[in-house]
């Protein structure tokens, strides 16, 4: 399979769960924190998909981490009757903290005290 294809369709993957995410009832997915599904990895057999979610604001992780191992039934369910694919991948997620990390390095470059040299020359 063409790697273009499997981007695609990693593309594909990551806007179906990012909105069916939102349809979840579970409250250990909605404590008052903002989640975004920041990338997806399938498998060239589409047997398998890494979901890396990241979460901005509070939360406990454990029970974060349990409550999408509790709704991958039903987000990889919506994932086969929303993408027409061969197989419908199995759904692993995993903690992506690129967001929080780089909302951490803006505040630290914006505190920074720079003082510009005003060129005489």
């Amino acid at each position: 399979m063409p790697n273009h294809h499997i981007d695609r369709i990693n593309d594909d993957i990551r806007r179906v769960l990012a909105e069916k995410l939102r349809d979840v009832k579970d409250p250990r997915l909605h404590q008052g924190s903002i989640l975004t599904v920041t990338h997806t990895d399938t498998t060239t057999d589409l047997r398998h998909c890494k979901v890396y979610v990241s979460v901005l604001g509070e939360f406990d992780e454990k029970e974060l981490m349990r409550g999408l191992r509790s709704a991958s039934g039903y987000l990889r369910r919506e994932l086969g009757q929303s993408l027409d694919l061969r197989y419908t991948p199995e759904l692993t997620f995993l903690l992506d903290d690129s967001i929080a990390h780089g909302a951490y390095i803006n505040i630290l470059i914006s505190d920074l005290d720079i003082k510009h040299d005003d060129d005489d020359a």
